[in-house]
């Protein structure tokens, strides 16, 4: 007489449980985590362009004419982000970085900065909160 082996449908069933658990706690912090990490390129282009902006003023005098190509603070580009120059006088400037949704970045995700080096989070995703002080949003919870 042969035994049977193998599982039976309820062990089947209790590791399938099990597996869409892990998923349901994981899928949402590992999407998370790669949103943070595509946050981070707004973060750190529009620093970057913020020393640009200031070597182009050293040298003119005026942030009149920065953003375009030629100079030394060309339009930042981006994978995640697109990024705009706005307010350009002598004294002033805007750059802000707009998170592009077909990249995965919601794009809620508004940052700034200027000739101050005042950094706002001008939006957020669904399901963040703005941070209440002028810094750019790391968390969900509003954490800069």
């Amino acid at each position: 007489m042969r035994s049977a082996s193998g599982f039976s449908l309820i062990e089947l069933m209790v590791v399938v449980m099990i597996v869409a658990i892990l998923t349901a706690v994981a899928l949402p912090a590992y999407q998370d985590y790669l949103l943070r990490g595509r946050l981070t390129e707004a973060y750190n282009t529009l620093a970057a362009q913020r020393v640009k902006m200031e070597q182009f003023y050293q040298d003119n005098q005026t942030y009149v004419g920065t953003c375009v190509n030629g100079t030394v603070a060309p339009q930042p580009t981006g994978t995640y982000f697109t990024y705009a120059c706005s307010n350009q006088t002598q004294n002033t400037y805007l750059i802000t970085a707009t998170g592009i949704a077909s990249a995965g970045v919601p794009a809620a995700f508004t940052f700034t900065i200027d000739q101050s080096n005042t950094k706002t989070t001008a939006g957020v995703g669904t399901g963040w909160t703005a941070p209440t002080g002028q810094c750019w949003v790391r968390t969900k919870s509003g954490q800069c």
